[in-house]
């Protein structure tokens, strides 16, 4: 799929570079470097930092209310964030890309990508590190990037040909993707970022931008238990379940079966939960070919997890704090609430993705003892649990501070007190890491007056 000549492409060809975040200024560099001929453009005035490095290369910027007005150019840029049919009119002609799809087009690496509703953070994690496992002893390097760590296409030229590059690829990122690559992983397909997204059609089709160009001989690896990705017909499909046993990764509650044969007991996955096996299922049919399989149980047995997912952040008088900010959906909530064999006490609520709440009512009146609702979505979620005869504490807290403090002042020895959001982040925080390293934050210092005290 890499093709030499591209890298050629842009030599005087004329680029704007839509919205000035750290994507599309990793993007700016590549282009000046080959030649291109950059503007940038951002409905918001960037910071001082931006605009000197900007000036420092000579790139024209244009923002405000105004910041789509007189664009001249062949190829549009567009951040992950701003919605394709905002911008199409105004470019004319040119060709409407990203600097993911960018970074695909020149790779000259063994692409794997990820994308998923739920998962695709650690599944991406885990086929990266079994990489790493393998050829550990070898010159090969394995970059880790698309919609974690930094961009990929600042270290374009670095990228060998017998390098691996692993990403994990948002439905922001594949709105208007046009490459695929040769082993792609849907992890599942649920309702997410309905807040951005026109319709639930409209999110699937993006998300099935990651296969649509792949060829014969490339490989897709789909959830045969999820409605619609067990529906997509592939002749390039792998698929995993822990539901049907004729699957090429069967999990049966025990073990991880691959192609018939056992590989890893449940017992030897060091981060718990069967969605967990879902996602090294996922990355163990990736990398079959790849990635011996002494390596990947390797791996699976060492690996302690992605910081804010299920991550026990303390244990104190026999009470664990568990930093779970990823969970940003309703599926994500109720596998973290499903690793679980007791019943705890939950903080959820956040920023309103126009998600139903409503598969929430049975997990939490199952696992969840005291329920704190938080956010902007918090006191919806208490009426929706109310309304369902939910029989434990229950309790809403606008201030996520204030909510943390109240859920860890209700905890005892025995219990575990869980941040398990099902929703977003952005009423108060710019990502659920910040949300999660405050709840850190907030555990420490409560356990910290404790012992004090």
């Amino acid at each position: 799929m890499y093709n030499n000549d591209k890298m050629n492409d842009f030599n005087g060809k004329k680029v704007a570079l839509l919205g000035m975040g750290k994507s599309n200024m990793a993007a700016m560099r590549f282009f000046i470097e080959h030649g291109a001929i950059v503007e940038g453009r951002d409905i918001k005035k960037p910071s001082d930092e931006v605009i000197n490095t900007m000036n420092s290369f000579g790139v024209k910027l244009v923002f405000g209310d105004k910041w789509l007005e007189d664009i001249n150019c062949d190829i549009a840029v567009r951040s992950p964030g701003i919605r394709p049919d905002v911008v199409k009119n105004q470019i004319g002609k040119a060709i409407l890309t990203s600097e993911m799809e960018v970074f695909c087009s020149n790779c000259k690496g063994h692409i794997i990508a990820i994308t998923g509703s739920d998962g695709k953070t650690t599944t991406t994690t885990v086929i990266s590190k079994m990489l790493e496992k393998q050829f550990e002893n070898s010159n090969v390097k394995v970059w880790l990037g698309g919609n974690i760590g930094i961009p990929l296409i600042e270290h374009i030229d670095d990228v060998s040909v017998n390098d691996y590059v692993v990403l994990e690829l948002s439905s922001f990122q594949l709105m208007t993707m046009r490459f695929s690559p040769s082993v792609a992983v849907i992890t599942n397909i649920t309702p997410n970022h309905l807040n951005w997204h026109v319709s639930m059609e409209e999110y699937v089709e993006a998300k099935k931008n990651i296969y649509l160009n792949q060829h014969k001989g490339c490989k897709l690896v789909l959830n045969a238990d999820n409605d619609i990705t067990s529906s997509i017909c592939n002749t390039n499909a792998k698929y995993f379940s822990c539901e049907k046993s004729k699957s090429e990764a069967y999990f049966d509650g025990t073990s991880i079966k691959l192609y018939g044969k056992d590989i890893i007991s449940k017992t030897e996955i060091k981060i718990p939960g069967k969605h967990n096996a879902q996602n090294y299922m996922a990355a163990m049919l990736a990398l079959d070919g790849i990635v011996d399989v002494e390596n990947m149980c390797a791996v699976a047995k060492r690996f302690g997890g992605v910081r804010h997912r299920i991550e026990l952040v303390e244990e104190k008088n026999g009470i664990k704090y568990v930093n779970s900010s990823i969970d940003t959906s309703p599926t994500r909530t109720i596998a973290a609430l499903s690793c679980y064999d007791k019943k705890l006490i939950s903080i959820v609520g956040g920023y309103d993705k126009h998600l139903d709440m409503t598969p929430l009512v049975e997990p939490i009146k199952e696992k969840v003892h005291t329920l704190v609702c938080t956010g902007d979505t918090g006191e919806s979620i208490m009426n929706m649990m109310l309304k369902a005869n939910f029989d434990g504490d229950i309790k809403y807290i606008k201030s996520f501070d204030e909510a943390v403090k109240y859920a860890c002042d209700k905890a005892v020895s025995g219990d575990i007190v869980l941040l398990t959001p099902a929703c977003a982040s952005f009423d108060a925080f710019i990502n659920f890491e910040q949300r999660g390293d405050r709840f850190c934050e907030l555990v420490k210092q409560i356990i910290s007056e404790q012992i004090t005290n």
